[in-house]
């Protein structure tokens, strides 16, 4: 166990590994449920969070689920293209989530140092929560971000399953996905860099010289993209935009804030944070 923990190669090919029977499973309960394709792509989803999470439990670290949030949406999408018919409003749907998914997939995995290590807003979870953190675990770390996440795909399987031709809203949401995902790109690189040089302070050049949290709005704006090309093309679904306002929701309620105090505690914050926007970036007026 502790083999495993210790090295990157084998912490990646155990979650891997999991991900692929958890994946099987899912699959297995889709298949077997007698209900709307929704419902059961909910539960089945619900199914493969609980099994990720009982491996978090057995390796005593919730960062096993971290790689869920990007690879969730790839399975799915991809399931329910096997069969469809590739129109163009799939095909710009396939790209933008792919291009998301394989890029924050693969920031995940250059970042991971090995089942060692925890996020430190899980540890924060763990330690402030005491005997009802595998409460907070399951329903917080796994299940909420699942649901979320769910929501945010659901309008790509809904254009997926009724095979419908594109319009300028088609590209317009495309555009705006692969402009976040190329702004998270960007941003993640620049800390990425930023860390390697051997700096702790607060990152001053780049993206974050204007936006504390730039790699935040391209996720933001991600799955406004995708719920963007699916309303433009179904307008009589317009409740599919509930995924990318649950989304923008959360990292306004709890992603921003938590971010924003744990920095609040480096030295020259509250100099950075006057001097900044919180998402956009771009030059604050004095």
């Amino acid at each position: 166990m502790d083999l495993i923990k210790e090295s990157k190669t084998l912490s990646i090919l155990l979650i891997a590994s999991i991900y692929i029977m958890a994946a099987a499973l899912g699959l297995g309960v889709y298949m077997l449920m007698p209900f709307a394709f929704w419902a059961k792509l909910l539960i089945a989803d619900i199914a493969c969070t609980v099994f990720v999470f009982i491996f978090s439990m057995i390796f005593k670290n919730a960062s096993v689920y971290d790689p869920y949030w990007s690879v969730q949406p790839i399975v799915i999408v991809v399931f329910f293209a096997c069969g469809h018919m590739i129109t163009l409003p799939l095909l710009l749907l396939l790209i933008s989530i792919i291009y998301w998914g394989i890029r924050l997939t693969g920031n995940w995995a250059y970042t991971f140092g090995g089942l060692k290590h925890q996020d430190w807003r899980y540890t924060k979870f763990e330690n402030e929560s005491g005997k009802i953190y595998p409460l907070i675990n399951l329903a917080g770390i796994h299940l909420m971000p699942t649901l979320i996440v769910y929501l945010c795909t659901l309008p790509a399987v809904f254009v997926i399953r009724n095979e419908l031709s594109a319009n300028a809203g088609s590209v317009i949401g495309m555009a705006v996905c692969i402009g976040a995902a190329t702004l998270q790109l960007f941003s993640d690189v620049q800390m990425q860099r930023y860390r390697k040089s051997g700096e702790h302070g607060l990152i001053r050049t780049g993206l974050w010289k204007y936006a504390r949290h730039p790699n935040y709005l391209g996720e933001i704006l991600m799955w406004w993209g995708v719920g963007i090309q699916a309303v433009s093309v179904m307008p009589d679904h317009w409740y599919l935009l509930a995924g990318a306002l649950a989304n923008t929701i959360m990292f306004f309620a709890v992603s921003i804030p938590l971010a924003d105090k744990r920095q609040s505690q480096k030295p020259g914050y509250a100099e950075y944070k006057a001097a900044t926007r919180s998402l956009l970036p771009i030059p604050k007026k004095a």
